[in-house]
């Protein structure tokens, strides 16, 4: 009965192992997922910015890795930062950007995504997902994910939009807050975005 119950669990636990999501597998499910939310949910369409602040925090917020994310964007300065600031620090830029991709979100109309060939090798832990979003009457606009393993998890790091890395797009203004007023005013800088963005939600965009 040991030796029974000992090969089931081998089992499950290699069973779990071939189950676990791929990275280009997971960065479609979500966006998928979002996307096809986004063009049923009316409230979304028009621009409720509780109900894009949900859909964000259930589907997108659990597969980013936003302390690697402030890390690389705040740069050479990261390791100034008390862990208190780094905190802080960690979680105003979180919310700058749940915040601007929720208003990215309301724009969303008849886009769809097409997915570049994925290629990983055995053990990477550090991948590359290239993917394309297509706008009718206009060019693909290039939409990469650098993704990278967290414990049992693929996490994303950073997103390429047309070729601009979105972490490295914040470090020469994060950089330059710094020089001016320290870690200190680099946090309340962010900090005042937010404040800003929270007063000014998305408008209605109507579909063309």
């Amino acid at each position: 009965m040991k030796k029974l119950f000992a090969f089931l669990f081998t089992c499950l636990v290699a069973a779990s192992v071939w189950a676990e999501e791929a990275p280009d597998v997971m960065v479609k499910r979500v966006s998928e997922e979002v996307l096809d939310i986004v063009r049923k949910d009316k409230a979304i369409q028009s621009g409720n910015p509780n109900r894009v602040l949900e859909l964000v925090d259930a589907k997108v917020l659990p597969h980013f890795n936003f302390r690697h994310m402030t890390a690389l964007a705040v740069g050479k300065d990261w390791r100034r930062a008390s862990p208190q600031q780094q905190q802080q620090l960690m979680q105003e830029f979180k919310t700058l950007l749940v915040r601007t991709y929720s208003n990215a979100l309301t724009s969303y109309r008849d886009q769809t995504i097409r997915y570049k060939p994925f290629k990983m090798n055995p053990g990477d832990t550090d991948v590359l997902v290239r993917t394309e979003v297509v706008q009718p009457g206009n060019k693909p606009v290039q939409l990469d994910y650098s993704l990278e393993k967290v414990d049992d998890d693929w996490k994303v790091y950073d997103v390429t939009v047309a070729g601009i890395s979105l972490v490295t797009n914040y470090r020469e203004t994060f950089a330059q807050e710094v020089r001016s007023g320290g870690i200190e005013g680099l946090i309340q800088s962010i900090a005042n975005k937010n404040k800003s963005l929270e007063a000014n939600p998305p408008t209605k965009v109507e579909k063309k």
